[in-house]
């Protein structure tokens, strides 16, 4: 799939010095030869289909002609998922494969239409339906016979679900749920697939029964006639429109007047409502909430796959672009040479693998919570909450940022839509938003570590991803001194973390003397934000570190040795960026900052011949990349000539423009 002759000599030259085998760390990476093979399978499956390919860039598409593609490559995708499934292949690992990540993005530049369907219609009837619902429903979404979405945000509430406006009234007379939407802020807004895609829909809406609210519930609702299409009475439902990215999500807004839903339709694996009316509470309130907390793993996981695209073209641009003489009687040279363009990259590479690393060990979180929750065990699931909250916010935040100056490093080539940035950095900066705010996001995260300080101090038992406080609280490692190594690094963030934990349950608590405990909240929101995001990049380096340090003793030496100096350049580039709360709270001093410096130069220069073979090593084809300036063979100029010849305007050499406008203003002699 990716053409491997005719390479750039640049960049072959470059691949010569990798001193590890790069297929040992693809099945690293992967986690083993059969997963890279089925990826390459799969990979080689979809995207040798002509129909899948786009002839010209999606970009000279106009926002009608987008979505239509979309839809129909949509469905083309699932015939295809159905005939691999038909020769018994794979499962619910294809569905996510073409939903997200990087095979997904291939195909769909902007993103696929029913992606929510299989993301969160699908699981939240699965999470949240009985026995007897998910028979009703399953079998009919899976295979597609109806296409749903989810629909909780409204025009005038996002993040803040309990202010959600939507109302479902319990009539017992009829045994119905009367849907309505009371205002205009109460129009669901947002919802993928919903604009013209989804017929059916999980609305999120304010249960109201016997005159009384019970909180938001979800609920199945048929939007559009099965057969026309057309939207059912009392449904007002269309598109919101254009959007900085991810156009062809078919993002809807949607109205209820006086619509009328069976109470079977209320999804009653947790709360229940009886025929007469009564409200029966489920267990706890956050289980409502467990569809958002699976698509916040889902999210880490394409915060990794996105990032290592952005990565792999940048740093191929990078080792054959020539600019810019470091010795004035000397040729230009590749600007990857450039200390400050490897800073650039290099901690990016890093940060890939971190990411990953986190999101499959959240992955098993969530699997193993989700098990607990089957037999009554809800003891980590506030954990799971408060821990996918704050690496949602994290890791969205740094891989948007990270890939804005992956495109900023390659110069204006990197402005180009043909180079592949605007549709990776679309997909995720919208991340930075949806299925949660991050601000608040880190704030859900900080609520749920004031109470742990608490149960800390009256020497409770804590859970293992804030275990750390306790030994704090005993005294330890309080003062011992900053130590330059991962674990050392660790120790530092852990205390600083505790530090600012206790310091802004201080202030919250002295805020609360004088104030109402919400405006106290409000008001330590700065510190408490802090305290979170010390603790997630606390969880984030103690992750990497599990995984990377038992690696090292797993692969081959030279594999190894990579693997521990992207351990050490990610610990240390997180140590540099966050010197104020380790002067602050974590016993680190200036000269410590000093040999953080001089350690993070010598790990740029250590990675410097290898880490090509670590992105070459993420495997991405080249119709993956979709980009102009990351192709295996490095041939950038010839590309960019190519690409540009594919233009509407380049196929004809006088645009009409010039006859109709520039011709006759240009002799009118004004």
């Amino acid at each position: 799939m990716t053409n491997k002759s005719k390479v750039n000599p640049d960049l072959r030259e470059e691949r010569e010095k990798v001193e590890f085998d790069v297929e040992d760390f693809t099945n690293w990476y992967y986690k083993g030869a059969d997963n890279v093979a089925e990826k390459r399978f799969l990979e080689n499956f979809f995207l040798s289909d002509p129909e899948l390919e786009d002839k010209v860039s999606t970009s000279y598409l106009s926002h009608k002609e987008k979505y239509e593609n979309a839809v129909r490559k949509a469905i083309l995708v699932v015939k295809k998922i159905k005939e691999l499934q038909a020769d018994g292949r794979g499962g619910v690992d294809i569905y996510m494969a073409l939903l997200g990540g990087t095979l997904g993005t291939a195909i769909f530049r902007e993103a696929n239409p029913i992606t929510v369907h299989f993301v969160m219609f699908l699981p939240a009837i699965m999470n949240h339906g009985t026995s007897d619902q998910q028979a009703e429903w399953i079998s009919r979404a899976w295979n597609c016979n109806i296409i749903g979405t989810y629909a909780q945000t409204e025009l005038g509430h996002g993040t803040y679900i309990r202010g959600l406006e939507t109302t479902a009234t319990y009539d017992p007379k009829t045994k119905e749920f009367i849907l309505n939407s009371p205002n205009l802020t109460s129009y669901k807004w947002w919802p993928g697939g919903l604009g013209h895609t989804a017929n059916y829909a999980i609305v999120i809406a304010q249960l109201y029964s016997l005159g009384k609210c019970h909180g938001i519930q979800p609920f199945i609702v048929q939007l559009r006639d099965e057969e026309t299409h057309m939207p059912l009475p009392g449904i007002k439902i269309g598109e919101i429109g254009n959007k900085v990215g991810m156009n062809t999500v078919n993002n809807g807004f949607l109205a209820f007047d006086n619509v009328r839903i069976p109470l079977k339709n209320m999804l009653m694996k947790n709360a229940k409502v009886l025929e007469d009316g009564q409200f029966i509470k489920p267990k706890s309130s956050v289980l409502t909430y467990g569809t958002m907390m699976f698509v916040r793993v889902v999210i880490l996981k394409d915060m990794a796959s996105y990032l290592s695209k952005a990565v792999t073209i940048a740093l191929r641009y990078s080792m054959v672009r020539r600019q810019s003489p470091i010795e004035p009687n000397k040729p230009e040279p590749k600007i990857i040479e450039h200390v400050t363009q490897q800073y650039k990259i290099f901690p990016a590479v890093a940060k890939v693998i971190v990411f990953k690393i986190t999101a499959e060990f959240l992955w098993d979180m969530y699997n193993q919570v989700t098990h607990d929750l089957d037999k009554g065990d809800m003891e980590r699931l506030p954990e799971l909450h408060a821990i996918s909250c704050c690496l949602k916010a994290v890791c969205t935040n740094e891989a948007a940022q990270a890939i804005e100056v992956c495109r900023l490093s390659t110069g204006g080539h990197g402005y180009l839509n043909s180079a592949g940035f605007q549709d990776i950095y679309g997909m995720v900066t919208a991340a930075q938003t949806y299925e949660g705010e991050n601000t608040v996001m880190f704030l859900q995260t900080a609520r749920y570590l004031i109470k742990c300080w608490e149960k800390a101090m009256n020497g409770e038992k804590l859970t293992p991803t804030v275990s750390y406080l306790e030994n704090f609280i005993k005294g330890r490692n309080s003062k011992q001194s900053f130590q330059n190594s991962p674990s050392g690094i660790l120790r530092a963030f852990q205390l600083a973390a505790a530090k600012k934990i206790a310091e802004s349950n201080k202030h919250l608590e002295e805020r609360k003397k004088y104030l109402s405990p919400e405006e106290a909240t409000n008001q330590t929101g700065l510190e408490l934000i802090n305290a979170s995001e010390l603790h997630c990049q606390a969880f984030l380096l103690q992750a990497a570190i599990e995984v990377l340090e038992d690696s090292v003793k797993q692969t081959s030496a030279p594999l190894g040795k990579v693997l521990k100096d992207l351990l050490e350049l990610y610990s240390v580039d997180l140590a540099l960026r966050y010197t104020g709360s380790l002067l602050e709270f974590a016993n680190m001093t200036s000269s410590d900052i000093e040999f953080l410096q001089r350690s993070l130069e010598t790990l740029l220069k250590k990675l410097r011949n290898n880490i090509l073979g670590i992105v070459d090593g993420f495997d991405h084809p080249d119709q993956v990349l979709g980009s102009v300036l990351g192709t295996y063979d490095g041939n950038v100029y010839e590309n960019l000539i190519n690409a540009a010849m594919k233009s509407p305007l380049n196929q004809e050499d006088v645009n009409q423009s010039f006859h109709l406008y520039l011709k006759p203003f240009m002799k009118s002699n004004l």
